[in-house]
């Protein structure tokens, strides 16, 4: 998705790209007295992008437009807004500066659409501001504004541990093709970890390295049909508790041949694994046609973190 064409960008302003994301695998411990719980995830960055634009300005502030922009806040709540702030305190700029939003990742759809927005504004204030952070100094900021952050900033495939944020690349070759089933609907995270709790606790087992080898077997030999045979997800019972709507889409896909089929994140967004790109299209038919989504995408993975696409 573009903004507008690159000589149209205004003089100075930069913009950058980040992905969403899909959890390969998402295993959630139980809460810990801080409140978070300890998760286990493998995560896989998606060519389903945000873009932010950044212009200098005498204060700081947001805009959005694109997919369900009007959900979108404004406010000091706003993770990019945030993430702008950061960068400030950190190398000590006293500019403003206003960032656009154009949303492409579903909102509150468990693709970390308010994370990619997150990353990209870091590495657009920074090279707006010549403030020559480096890349260790912008993934502490991003572990500080939330728990995706970190991926969104380095995309590819990552293990993610304690809260998402400690994070190891992992091996994967070729590349894999999926079909999304959004929702305008939004899932509140915390409204389904805590569904989540309520469901296992307190039956919720150890976090167990071990379990993801299959997983990460099929990565490492990019095999798309053992890989859908390990795609999990803890939270997907809780989702569906949330929202039983959700089983709708995972059947379609399921009888329309996917490989796998999981909810992504929180949800509520499906996400059905392909054979190719052309299977993957034909899933996201299926979807349309079954009037289970109120919006398709498809995409495919793993692709690079934020970047710059445009200006200084």
């Amino acid at each position: 998705m573009t903004l507008t064409p690159l000589d149209d960008l205004p003089e100075r302003a930069v913009r950058v790209r980040a992905p969403g994301k899909v959890n390969l695998s998402l295993r959630v411990g139980r809460r810990a007295g801080d409140g978070y719980h300890p998760v286990s995830t493998v995560f896989q960055a998606v060519s389903v992008y945000e873009e932010v634009v950044a212009t200098p300005a005498d204060v700081f502030g947001v805009s959005a437009s694109g997919p369900q922009s009007e959900a979108v806040p404004t406010d000091e709540s706003n993770l990019a807004l945030r993430a702008a702030r950061a960068v400030a305190e950190r190398a000590g700029v006293d500019d403003g500066v206003h960032l656009h939003l154009v949303k492409g990742v579903p909102v509150a759809g468990g693709m970390a659409g308010g994370s990619a927005d997150a990353a990209a504004a870091l590495v657009a204030c920074d090279a707006l501001w010549g403030t020559g952070l480096s890349r260790d100094d912008l993934l502490e900021l991003a572990a500080e504004l939330g728990s995706d952050v970190p991926f969104s900033l380095v995309g590819h495939t990552a293990v993610g541990q304690g809260r998402g944020h400690l994070l190891t690349p992992a091996l994967s070759r070729g590349e894999f093709h999926w079909a999304f089933a959004v929702q305008d609907r939004g899932l509140s995270t915390a409204a389904v970890y805590g569904a989540y709790d309520e469901l296992r606790h307190p039956d919720v087992a150890p976090l167990d390295d071990e379990q993801d080898v299959p997983l990460m077997q099929a990565l490492l030999a990019g095999d798309p049909a053992a890989l859908g045979a390990a795609l999990y997800n803890d939270l997907e019972t809780a989702a569906l508790e949330l929202d039983p709507g959700l089983a709708e889409p995972l059947a379609v896909a399921t009888d329309a041949g996917a490989l796998g089929v999981v909810v992504s994140g929180s949800g509520p967004t499906v996400a059905a694994l392909a054979r190719s790109r052309k299977h993957a299209l034909a899933v996201a038919a299926a979807f349309t046609a079954a009037g289970v989504a109120d919006r398709v995408l498809t995409a495919t993975g793993p692709v690079a973190g934020a970047r710059v696409v445009a200006g200084e």
